[in-house]
């Protein structure tokens, strides 16, 4: 096993030691399988529509009731679960991917190039991330797509400022510098050098999108400007439910506490592996640079 592995290897054990965030990591495990195996395993059809049975209570046919269009709200909750998993991927791999490049190039060069990139990421820091969400969708139009992008444009400034962060704590260690001496390339001591040992605070990030992402399209779905119907999401369901609150209350609870427990799971997770990850940097000073990486 190399060295690189090990860390993570270590840090994953230590946060899987901890009662509360192996339940959460189960949690969003079977999620996530139930919602991949969706179709074998759900007989219904989530966009099936049958108004005989609208609005039906919970019953051996529909164990959690039916919707106003007497659609199985059991069946349309689990492929909701595909939507927001897929929209907190996206929005993840969009931010990651545009924000830790920009804080690399920031805190590495430093001058200009960090005044011109941090300012750009100060605006869109600057601007409320549903208010902007909306606005981007205004423009786009609504689709799965656009809420993705969305969302992940307002989790670029909380990527790259964890990374510049780490870059300049980084860039004056022993082993950065060591590198610099034998003739690394910037990308080398960028790419190689540096961004394998600012992982920790990072991957906290991902999982923190993660649940801010989720939230965020339900958040835009319940107020009618995120993914169109009849696409299944928790919160469009929680939009049609309130209508027939009286009438149905069990339409709101189901979508309702399914997107509260994935919340809590996410969170659960990214305070359990931001403690460990704090507690091992804590004993051992600044991160070790991973030598195979050098």
């Amino acid at each position: 096993m190399s060295a690189s592995q090990r860390p993570a290897l270590v840090a994953a054990r230590r946060v899987l030691a901890q009662k509360s965030a192996f339940m959460a990591a189960v949690f969003l495990l079977g999620m996530a399988l139930i919602a991949f195996l969706a179709p074998w395993i759900l007989p219904g059809d989530p966009l099936t529509q049958n108004l005989r049975h609208a609005l039906e209570p919970p019953s051996a046919a529909f164990w959690f009731g039916a919707d106003e269009l007497g659609r199985d709200i059991l069946t349309r909750v689990v492929y909701g679960a595909r939507t927001s998993l897929v929209t907190a991927l996206g929005a993840v791999a969009i931010a990651g991917l545009i924000g830790v490049p920009i804080g690399l190039v920031a805190g590495f060069y430093g001058g200009w190039r960090d005044a011109v990139l941090m300012r750009l990421v100060d605006v869109i820091l600057a601007l409320p991330g549903i208010l902007f969400a909306m606005a981007l969708i205004a423009v786009i139009g609504r689709s799965q797509m656009a809420a993705l992008v969305a969302v992940g444009i307002t989790g670029i400034p909380s990527f790259a400022r964890i990374t510049r962060a780490q870059v300049l704590s980084l860039r004056r260690r022993d082993f950065v510098i060591a590198v610099d001496a034998m003739g690394g390339s910037a990308s080398h001591l960028m790419f190689r050098t540096i961004l394998p040992n600012s992982w920790s605070p990072i991957l906290v990030q991902i999982v923190i999108l993660a649940a801010v992402a989720i939230l965020l399209e339900a958040a835009l779905a319940f107020l009618g400007v995120g993914i169109p119907p009849p696409t299944p999401s928790w919160g469009e369901m929680l939009r049609t439910g309130k209508s027939y609150l009286y009438e149905a209350p069990y339409y709101a609870i189901l979508p309702g506490l399914v997107l509260t427990l994935t919340i809590l799971a996410l969170d659960t997770l990214g305070r359990t592996l931001a403690t460990v990850l704090e507690d091992r940097q804590g004993s051992t000073g600044e991160p070790e640079p991973e030598g195979q990486r050098l």
